[in-house]
């Protein structure tokens, strides 16, 4: 009891709603890896290993993000895009249908490589049966790279993915301040 108490007040000094969360819809973020996840020795460095961090570090940098939606997540695998296999496509497939599937998730965000995200998206929409939006996103810059694209790319493809008029659209693909259709995108 002492501790439900003490979370209530903390919440309400703090100005957090439970009714707020309650309103927000759910979008599961699924990782993959890639350059979004990528890390360098240095800011400037243009040598990085794909697919480093974690899901949930990639959602702690992202500011913001919480307040657009209730966000959820798993890690499907951690690589380089290159190195994707059908297995891996399979595997993705499944936790993306698995997550359709669930009525408490209102959309997917997939955080991906770009080597082979118009691929995978593709795929995904030829394969998932779900009129849920299907967000794919990626970074052209490693995470710790002094101007990595990653934060602000993974911000929008949750506000793409919460919008209503993704809905019914099949995968797309949200980088650079532009939403892609899955059929059309090229790297």
């Amino acid at each position: 009891m002492r501790k439900i108490l003490l979370t209530l007040l903390l919440s309400a000094s703090l100005g957090v709603s439970f009714a707020d969360n309650a309103n927000k819809p759910t979008v599961e973020i699924l990782a993959t890896g890639g350059t979004i996840a990528g890390t360098a020795s240095s800011q400037t460095s243009t040598i990085y290993k794909a697919g480093s961090l974690t899901a949930e570090q990639l959602i702690a940098s992202v500011n913001g993000l919480s307040d657009l939606a209730n966000i959820q997540y798993a890690q499907v695998y951690n690589k380089d895009s290159g190195d994707i296999t059908l297995n891996d496509w399979l595997h993705l497939a499944s936790e993306v249908q698995k997550a359709a599937d669930n009525p408490k998730i209102n959309a997917i965000v997939i955080t991906h490589g770009t080597d082979t995200m118009e691929e995978t998206a593709y795929f995904l929409d030829l394969v998932i049966k779900t009129n849920k939006p299907i967000i794919l996103v990626g970074a052209m810059r490693p995470a710790t790279s002094m101007s990595s694209d990653g934060p602000l790319n993974l911000y929008n493809a949750v506000a793409v993915a919460i919008d209503k008029q993704s809905s019914s659209r099949g995968v797309l693909v949200a980088m650079n301040e532009k939403i892609f259709d899955s059929r059309n995108v090229t790297k």
